[in-house]
């Protein structure tokens, strides 16, 4: 005798069973991005584990869900199919959530992603205004950048318009991303010097760079100004070579809002102004903020303090 435990391949208990939710998450977050890395990133998981719960849901299935071409993978018909199909369960599944959450009598506490730099130097600073404001509003303010999933816990997230997010998720433009050199006001003299044309960089100014944002520089002078040699330092994070300008080592490129307090209080100064660079700071959400929300009064703060 079978059991119910042990059914007969092809029958319609067998192909109606689904696959199980990590799986389905670890394709959804793999087709969205097209990289097992950065899903793997998005769901705090190992490179590892995510292939091998794609490499299972496909032998489920019985049919290959991507084309693995080296490093990269790209979505077969198959595959394309369930993207579309998992992409619309997980959004209903988000949105029911939601209406829940929203009909719950306790105080809801979100959740606000924010690049780190930008959390640091802009945001805080100015969080207790927001509090002030908004006394009855708990929002867990949590450092990110760059790709990120609404399926992490996350409820609202500030990003810089530099990659690509998924059409679903919902945008509300901040403020434009507006640069241009800073340093020391004691040590204009040494990097600076002014002309009949204008206020430029001399040539032995030393140049403050970051890994996060390598082309700054060069996206900053293009069509605008020859660069100095390539002296200067390198650091890892964009708020250390800020720092690194308020320590007199040099000359960073520094965005409006990120300096802005420091410029205030005279310890930075930018000899040439800011310039707008072509992105954006946006607040990305699973749907439109609803008139009257928590959401929608953040926003508008947000925008407020910009």
């Amino acid at each position: 005798m079978i059991s119910d435990k042990h059914r007969e391949l092809g029958s319609p208990l067998q192909n109606t069973r689904l696959p199980s939710l990590l799986a389905l998450r670890c394709f959804e977050a793999a087709a969205r991005l097209e990289n097992f890395t950065r899903a793997a990133e998005s769901l705090h998981l190992t490179h590892g584990a995510v292939s091998r719960a794609i490499r299972l849901l496909e032998d489920d299935l019985g049919v290959p869900l991507f084309e693995r071409r080296n490093r990269r993978v790209k979505l077969t018909e198959a595959g394309r199919s369930l993207a579309r199909a998992v992409s619309q369960g997980l959004a209903l599944m988000r949105e029911s959530v939601a209406e829940l959450r929203a009909r719950s009598r306790q105080p809801r506490r979100w959740v606000l992603s924010c690049e780190p730099t930008l959390l640091m130097r802009w945001l805080i600073p100015r969080w207790p205004d927001f509090q002030a404001r908004h006394p009855g509003m708990e929002v867990h303010l949590v450092a990110g950048g760059g790709p990120f999933s609404f399926d992490d816990g996350l409820d609202l997230a500030i990003r810089r318009d530099d990659f690509p997010w998924p059409a679903g998720y919902h945008a509300e433009a901040l403020f434009p991303e507006r640069v241009g050199p800073v340093c020391r006001p004691d040590r204009f003299n040494d990097w600076f010097e002014t002309t009949a044309g204008g206020t430029r960089l001399r040539a032995g100014a030393l140049l403050l760079h970051t890994r996060t944002r390598p082309d700054a520089w060069r996206d900053w002078a293009a069509g605008r100004t020859a660069l100095p040699g390539s002296r200067g330092q390198v650091f890892d994070h964009f708020y250390f070579s800020l720092q690194a300008a308020v320590a007199g080592l040099g000359v960073a490129i520094g965005p409006w809002q990120l300096v802005r307090d420091d410029l205030a209080s005279g310890v930075l100064a930018a000899p040439m102004g800011f310039e707008p660079d072509g992105s954006r700071y946006v607040l990305l959400s699973p749907a439109a903020p609803a008139p009257g929300s928590p959401h929608a009064d953040l926003l508008a703060w947000l925008r407020l303090a910009a």
